[in-house]
């Protein structure tokens, strides 16, 4: 039944002579060969949404909402089928399989809610009131191109494409190759709610070839990745002098005060490193705690560490998954291995758990990180935190701060006193006792990075507006005619002159 169900997915991908081996990051077997598609039927998949954009744009925003909320109800409906498919793709426990449902139906749910009031057109304040009326009309910028990494396929998928798709535009999505079944079902999902499946291209293939066919061809590109590869893509577009956001990487920290309740402050630790195996942007990797408390939070984290339970599980019985895939442990154990090498010292975990499956990975405590070592500055992107000690809360949020990300961040401890030092973290969100779902899970909320971790926001009403233009209209009124000569402004200048004192009292 699934090699079924995989096959009609890939049946709706371009048609290529090319193909690459997608396996299963639990088992390491092959589930099917995907095919890859060329620049060339990028380009066409681009040219088809084109003509088919315009007669969406001209539906109601009420129709497009409709075709979301029923998609909201379609996710709820087939969740199941959606866990099975994410978890085959990437190897996460089925919890944070859940996790990825909640946040497709919370973009689903949450555009079509705001989506009428969000772009109905905006009456501005007008120059010269009584001659003239303004207001601002919301215009779908056409084609919106979206490339979406593998670690989390559902909800970063949906959190773009929706609002891309209710603003009025057509999307080509270029999905990684690790994750497109999810992608291709949650498409199929939106043409069973009434979408055009015309307006919602998915494409595979080579992140250089596809990739860049798709900025070059759009015109908006939403990119959520690597900060290398979001420079590239960043520049390309500013070249076609496109618009374009990008979520990029973080070094998140969590900051414990010495207010803090220990054994709380490790719930919500573990709950912000461990997420999906630590292979999620917005996950904690650094853990700051005073020096008088380190030892003793250090021994109440390792208990709790030590009593996770990994594994592969279709229910709730699996607390993590594993690593999605070769290079993924390649990378996180390479981080590691370095650390050690040069003095750090590995509290618990540190290794890979073969026993479990091929890409396994133990979580991982260590402390004494220094600067020699690469993970102190490079996002580790795994199942892997750091501790380290201060003096002073003002060290802590120095030391917060020092690195060239600013994705996410949390503060555990007294509100008050948490509110006041969150506001001094140079981070896009920043969680108060909790690690990044507060701010994650609130699609009312922006969410995006400061310095280095990306352009632009997601979520919230600027998450839908930034697929539109602004358009401004005025109306001259008639009832006085505008100078065009200089004999005019001489006789209308005054008039102006009083009409600006007046107008600064209201």
């Amino acid at each position: 039944m699934i090699e079924t169900m995989i096959a009609n997915l890939v049946s709706h991908l371009p048609s290529s002579s090319k193909s690459v081996p997608i396996h299963n990051p639990n088992t390491g077997k092959l589930i099917y060969e995907l095919p890859q598609a060329s620049a060339q039927q990028v380009q066409q998949a681009v040219a088809n949404a084109r003509l088919a954009q315009p007669a969406w744009s001209a539906t109601s925003v009420a129709e497009r909402s409709a075709i979301m909320f029923r998609l909201h109800d379609l996710i709820l409906e087939e969740q199941d089928k959606l866990m099975d498919i994410v978890q085959l793709e990437t190897g996460k426990a089925r919890a944070h399989a859940f996790e990825e449902v909640a946040g497709g139906t919370g973009a689903a749910r949450y555009y079509a809610k705001i989506a009428k009031k969000a772009l109905q057109p905006k009456k501005t304040i007008a120059g010269v009131p009584l001659l003239t009326k303004t207001w601002v009309n919301h215009v779908p910028v056409g084609v919106v191109g979206i490339i979406t990494p593998w670690n989390y396929p559902l909800a970063l998928c949906l959190l773009d494409v929706i609002p891309a798709l209710i603003a009025g535009n057509a999307v080509v999505q270029k999905s990684d190759n690790q994750t497109t079944l999810t992608a291709l079902l949650a498409r199929e999902m939106a043409i069973k709610a009434g979408l055009n499946p015309k307006l919602w291209t998915i494409v595979a293939g080579d992140g250089a070839e596809v990739g860049n066919a798709v900025t070059d061809s759009v015109d908006y590109v939403a990119f959520t990745g690597s900060a290398n590869t979001g420079r590239l893509v960043g520049a390309r577009a500013a070249a076609r002098l496109i618009p374009f956001s990008l979520e990029l990487g973080g070094k998140n920290p969590l900051i414990v005060l010495p207010s803090a309740d220990l054994n709380k402050a490790a719930d919500i630790l573990i709950g912000g490193a461990f997420g999906s195996a630590g292979q999620l942007c917005v996950s904690i990797e650094r853990a700051y705690v005073p020096n008088e408390l380190k030892q003793r939070f250090e021994t109440i984290l390792k208990a709790k560490v030590s009593s996770l339970k990994l594994g592969t599980s279709s229910d709730f019985s699996i607390d993590i998954g594993s690593l999605t895939g070769a290079n993924q442990l390649a990378r996180v154990s390479g981080f590691i291995d370095d650390a050690v090498s040069n003095g750090a010292k590995v509290i618990t975990g540190g290794h890979s758990l073969p026993e479990l499956g091929p890409y396994f990975y133990a979580p991982t405590i260590i402390t004494e990180v220094t600067d020699e070592m690469r993970m102190q500055k490079n996002e580790v992107f795994g199942p892997v935190v750091a501790i380290y000690g201060y003096d002073s809360v003002d060290e802590a949020v120095e030391l917060a701060n020092a690195t060239t990300e600013g994705l996410n961040a949390s503060v555990v401890g007294d509100v008050n006193q948490a509110t006041q030092v969150a506001k001094k973290i140079m981070a896009g969100t920043v969680n108060i006792n909790e690690g990044f779902r507060a701010t994650f899970a609130s699609l009312d909320t922006p969410m995006g990075g400061m310095k280095n971790s990306g352009h632009g926001r997601r979520n919230g009403v600027d998450g839908l507006l930034k697929y539109t233009e602004a358009q401004a209209i005025g109306i001259h009124r008639g009832l006085l005619e505008f100078p065009s000569r200089g004999s005019q402004y001489n006789r209308m200048a005054p008039l102006l002159n009083l009409l600006a004192k007046i107008m600064k009292k209201f």
